[in-house]
């Protein structure tokens, strides 16, 4: 077997290449402008536009509508936690009798929210004196408590 030495080293045959040196005469083939054309800004050093430059028109990022916080009603629906709740707090529930079922349904049936796809939260302002059955996609723990003090149930419905 023979020996192997650092001098004797090589890299794989065709893995390198050499850099084409620009701007070395006309004869080089690449002379003169070196390869980027006559003038203009990109013709200059450090003369690139950013990717996100569209060429003087409004850029897209200015044309969207703007986010007042993650949770406001208006903002748009990017990512997981860019959601809006109707709130419904436990004091508009009195118009609802013992043992009935508090869904997204009876609640726009009520003229309690506009529309049935919307998501609903409980919220715990107000008392709650009779059992009812709420079916809301959340619950915030205060509600929960006196729904189920009451002698109710909570369900939560899934998005």
């Amino acid at each position: 077997m023979a020996d192997i030495f650092l001098h004797d080293l090589k890299p794989a045959e065709g893995s390198r290449f050499k850099k084409k040196r620009v701007g070395r005469g006309e004869g080089s083939g690449v002379g003169k402008t070196s390869g980027k054309g006559h003038k203009g800004a990109k013709a200059r050093a450090g003369g690139n536009t950013s990717p996100t430059y569209e060429g003087g028109q409004m850029p897209l990022h200015m044309r969207l509508p703007k986010l007042r916080g993650p949770y406001a009603k208006t903002a748009m629906p990017i990512g997981p936690f860019r959601t809006f709740s109707t709130p419904v707090n436990l004091a508009r529930l009195v118009v609802f009798e013992a043992g009935e079922v508090v869904s997204p349904e009876s609640l726009v049936e009520k003229g309690i929210i506009k529309k049935r796809d919307e998501r609903i939260k409980i919220l715990a302002q107000g008392d709650l004196d009779r059992a009812l059955t709420v079916q809301a996609h959340g619950f915030s723990a205060a509600a929960k408590a006196k729904i189920e003090a009451a002698g109710g149930s909570v369900e939560v419905l899934s998005a």
